[in-house]
């Protein structure tokens, strides 16, 4: 049996920076963005990216499953400062607000929202949201402001069909609120 050793401080901390760095380049230039930059901007040499991150696939992923889980924690933060429903708008908001934030993994997302597809960090972090959405759906509708038929996978490829809308519009996804204002006015009971 192999033991995965815990990574020393120095290299988590390269790890880290890493994607941050990514995740910026990657807003600015999309997923072709320059890894030779990405390892400037976290002030490391190329060779430490690519002892972290081989591929550039493996940036990117490791990027988005980051970012991505750092939303669905989110969700249950929202839960705990906000009644179901308030916490269910604002949730679906910045997770659509941060997927337009990172373009070049929002590509990504889709196959995130999709049963079964991607790779396991992608599948993994589907995963994460799903569960994240499916305890803001199931909260709000105990509350009632939910309609009772609507199931979490389908709130979240709604989601992400307004994020595509939105980016559509503008270019910069600045009707977002806006659109899932709409969305979400037409899912509660008794609507339409």
């Amino acid at each position: 049996m192999t033991q995965v050793r815990p990574m020393r401080a120095d290299a988590r901390r390269n790890y880290e920076r890493l994607l941050k760095a990514a995740v910026a380049a990657f807003a600015e230039h999309g997923e072709n963005a320059s890894l030779d930059d990405i390892a400037k901007r976290a002030g490391v040499g190329s060779g430490t990216l690519y002892r972290h991150f081989p591929t550039r696939q493996a940036l990117l992923e490791a990027a988005y499953v980051d970012r991505i889980e750092a939303l669905a924690n989110r969700a249950d933060e929202l839960a705990g400062e906000l009644p179901p429903g308030e916490a269910l708008t604002e949730w679906l908001y910045e997770l659509g607000a941060g997927t337009i934030e990172v373009r070049g993994m929002k590509a990504l997302l889709g196959s995130a929202v999709t049963d079964g597809t991607g790779s396991a960090a992608v599948t993994a972090c589907g995963t994460s949201v799903r569960d994240a959405a499916t305890r803001l759906v199931e909260a709000a509708q105990a509350e009632g402001t939910l309609r009772a038929d609507i199931e979490p996978i389908e709130l979240l490829r709604l989601t992400h069909g307004v994020v595509t809308a939105s980016e559509l519009a503008n270019g910069q996804g600045g009707n977002i609120r806006r659109y899932l204002s709409l969305l979400t006015e037409g899912l509660r009971p008794g609507a339409g």
